[in-house]
Parts: structure tokens; sequence; C-alpha cells
């Protein structure tokens, strides 16, 4: 499972998930949740200005900005 880190008032989250749910429809077995980090003092430490941050199952991490075929080769690795 990815995980997407994020927070609910961010344009570039919500571009993240979009790019994300595009992507989930074209490839069979993936699946992320979404973490908001203002709901903790350690995840807003650790990714606060990163945002949004996808985390591989692997714990790899892809930041923003990343294009949607980074976003495939990142899924696909």
């Amino acid at each position: 499972m990815f995980t997407l880190y994020g927070t609910s008032a961010c344009h570039l989250c919500e571009l993240a998930y979009e790019m994300l749910t595009t992507q989930q429809r074209s490839t069979a077995g993936f699946a992320f949740t979404e973490i908001d980090i203002s709901e903790s003092d350690v995840l807003f430490e650790r990714y606060g200005i990163r945002i949004p941050v996808l985390q591989h199952p692997d714990q790899r991490e892809l930041d923003w900005p990343f294009s949607a075929q980074q976003l495939q080769a990142f899924i696909a690795s």
C-alpha cells in the first residue's frame, strides 16, 4: 500500500491525489491511502514543507513535484 502525505488545504496535494487516482485506474494491484499530516506533530515536522509526498511500500519517498511518468515509474519500481 502506498501512502500519500498531505493536508486538506493543499492545492498541490489535490493535484497529486488526482494523478494517483488516474494511475490507479490503469494499474492493477495499485492502492494508496491518504494521511493528513496536520493531525500529527511528528508528521507535520517531517513533511510540512515537502508535501505532497508519496511513500512506496518499501519506505522510499517521492516528493512533489513529480510528473505522471515519474509517478508511473515510482509505482512500478
